[in-house]
């Protein structure tokens, strides 16, 4: 049975699918030349494009930095930021998340 995903996640894999189209159209790129460069075969960029969730998030990430689509922020300093941002964070936390025990007796 085909895992079902929430309506927000679909629509960020067709908007994110829609952008790499859009730059590689803009670019005069074929579908075959993209995928040489991202290293897949041709079905999977048009996977890509379609906003298939099946495709690995590193393989639609590298076609979209290969094209210049912005994935977090346009200026990668700000994602280097933002990724040392939640680094830190995570360093503060717990290694695991726990389950608290609820007691429902009344």
């Amino acid at each position: 049975m085909p895992r079902a995903y929430s309506p927000q996640t679909s629509a960020a894999l067709k908007l994110l699918g829609s952008q790499i189209r859009l730059a590689r159209t803009r670019r005069r790129m074929t579908v075959e030349e993209l995928a040489e460069r991202v290293g897949v075969s041709a079905p999977t960029i048009r996977q890509i494009e379609r906003g298939s969730p099946t495709v690995g998030a590193g393989v639609m990430f590298e076609a979209a930095v290969i094209l210049g689509v912005p994935l977090f922020d346009e200026q990668p300093a700000a994602v280097g930021r933002e990724a040392r941002r939640v680094s830190t964070e995570l360093a503060l936390l717990p290694k695991r998340a726990r389950r608290s025990a609820v007691n429902n007796d009344f």
